[in-house]
C-alpha cells in the first residue's frame, strides 16, 4: 500500500472518530453543560497523551526545539477548544450528518485557501477548477443533507 493511500486511510478513519467523538461530546454536553464539556475533553485527552508521551515514551525527544516553532504553531490548543465547543453546540440542535457535513465543507475551503496561498509554512498547491467543482459538489451534497 502506498504512503498516499495509507495517508488517506488514516485520515478518512480520523473522520470516522471526529463523528463519533462530536456525537459523545455532545451527549456529554447535555448533562454537564458546552463549556465542562469542552475542558473535560481536553482534560482527558492531556492525561493520555501524557501516559503515552511519559509514561510509553512514544514521543520523538525533540523538547530542545520547542522555542523554534513560529507562534501560530502553538494556537492548535485554542483551535481545539473552539472545534469542541463549536461542534458540542451544533450536533444537538441540527444532527450529526448535517453538523459534520457542514464541517466537512469549513475544512475543504479553509483547506483549498491554506494549500493556495502556502500558508503556515505549507506546500503551495494551486486551487484549480477541479478543486472548485469538487467544493461545489460536497456543497450540493451538503444542501441535499440539510434538505427536509
Amino acid at each position: 500500500m502506498g504512503v498516499k493511500v495509507l495517508s488517506l486511510v488514516i485520515a478518512s478513519l480520523a473522520g470516522v472518530a471526529m463523528a463519533v467523538q462530536g456525537s459523545i461530546n455532545s451527549a456529554l454536553g447535555k448533562i454537564i453543560g458546552l463549556w465542562e464539556t469542552t475542558f473535560i475533553v481536553h482534560l482527558v485527552g492531556l492525561v493520555l497523551v501524557t501516559f503515552l508521551l511519559f509514561g510509553c515514551k512514544l514521543g520523538d525527544g525533540c523538547w530542545d526545539r520547542f522555542f523554534q516553532a513560529p507562534w501560530y504553531a502553538y494556537l492548535g490548543g485554542v483551535l481545539g477548544v473552539l472545534i469542541i465547543y463549536g461542534v458540542v453546540r451544533s450536533i444537538p440542535q441540527v444532527g450529526v450528518a448535517p453538523a459534520t457535513t457542514a464541517i466537512i465543507l469549513g475544512q475543504v475551503f479553509t483547506a483549498s485557501l491554506v494549500d493556495h496561498f502556502g500558508l503556515f509554512g505549507m506546500q503551495k498547491i494551486s486551487f484549480s477548477w477541479y478543486d472548485g467543482l469538487g467544493t461545489l459538489l460536497m456543497a450540493g451534497g451538503a444542501w441535499l443533507l440539510l434538505k427536509q
